[in-house]
Order: structure tokens, then sequence, then C-alpha cells
């Protein structure tokens, strides 16, 4: 599996410690982590040790095994009533495939909610996303370009300025015109997941 780039200002061996600790704290395996995000226990036990820098989609998919957000996996939450991120402080993911996720949200307390601006280089294909927690809901919004947006492998093309919703518990794919490329806003909210504890840490 290749290797992504986290730009993000925070070292592997935190972001694995932190990904260990959300582990950990749902009482999950190693093997169950890598069951529940379709991720080896090979990468699942590499990234953890700080090892191997995780993809944005695999970094995605053992948040959502984790019933996480990629931003909480990446920053503490915040505290008090305002927060203020200048744009040099927001959290910045590159995947070596062409596209840049930036989160534009700060974490807060107990609320799982990541406010994103992603851009797609032209016939860029992110992945497949896999599905969030029932309940979990998302709205995207096209900038620029046009976006390739699928839905359970049902097509849907967004030019600049068309928005969308779509439940969040389904598989959603996203890849750029190859023409254009594109940039998006995507707010996601995410419903408490139903991971049980369950086994010994691995």
């Amino acid at each position: 599996m290749s290797e992504g780039v986290l730009s993000s200002g925070l070292s592997m061996a935190e972001l694995g410690l932190r990904i260990r600790g959300e582990r950990r704290a749902r009482g999950l395996s190693i093997e169950r982590l890598a069951e529940l995000s379709g991720i080896s226990r090979s990468m699942v036990s590499d990234v953890e040790r700080g090892a191997k820098t995780p993809t944005v989609l695999v970094l995605d998919r053992l948040a959502t095994a984790l019933g996480t957000s990629i931003s909480r996996l990446l920053d503490e939450p915040a505290h008090g009533g305002v927060r203020v991120l200048r744009h040099a402080e927001q959290r910045v993911l590159r995947d070596p495939s062409g596209w840049e996720r930036r989160v534009l949200s700060p974490v807060l307390g107990e609320v799982e909610f990541e406010f994103m601006r992603t851009t797609m280089g032209p016939g860029v294909d992110a992945g497949e996303f896999a599905p969030h927690a029932p309940g979990s809901r998302e709205y995207l919004a096209v900038e620029q370009g046009v976006l390739l947006l699928t839905i359970d492998g049902q097509p849907y093309e967004l030019a600049a300025g068309d928005s969308a919703y779509y439940p969040g518990d389904r598989r959603h794919a996203f890849a750029g015109d190859a023409g254009t490329g594109c940039v998006f806003y995507l707010a996601m909210e995410l419903a408490p997941g139903h991971h049980g504890r369950e086994g010994h840490d691995g």
C-alpha cells in the first residue's frame, strides 16, 4: 500500500499514539480494527507504531471504524466558546494520488463534526470512502470545476455552484473531472458509532 503525506504538523508517532488510544478506549484489538476498517492488520500496526504514513483514504477508514473523524485523530478538542483557526493552523492532508484535504473546523468536545475543503487535480480519483454510522449526514458544495460524486454506485456530476446532501452511511466516492479537476467543500456530521467494547488490546 502506498504511503501518503500528512502535512499537518503532527508526527507519525503522535498520530499512531492517538489512533492506538482511540482503539484502546473502545476496547478494540488491532485485529478487530483491521476487520472493521478493511485495512490489513500489518498496516494498522505500522500506522500505530508510526512506521508508515497512511494515505488519506486509509486514515479515513480507520477513523470511520473508530466511529470518529480524521480531525479528531489530528487534534485535541478545543475549549471555550470561540475558536479561530488561522490558515496556517489548519490541518492539511495531501494524498500522493493528487488531492488535498484541508480541515477547516476545530475539534469540539463530544461533537463529531468536520468541515473540509478538498482540492482535486484533473482526473484524480480519491477512491471510495466507507459508510459512517447510521444517522450520519454529509453536505457538499462545489466551488470550482466539476466533481463526479458516486453514492452507493450511483454517479452524480456536479458543476461549480452545485450542492448535494446524502446520508453518511452510504458508500461515497469522489473524482475530479478529467479536464478541470475541482474544489469542493464538505460538511460531515457523524452519528455516534456502535462498535462495542470487546477483546483485548493488540
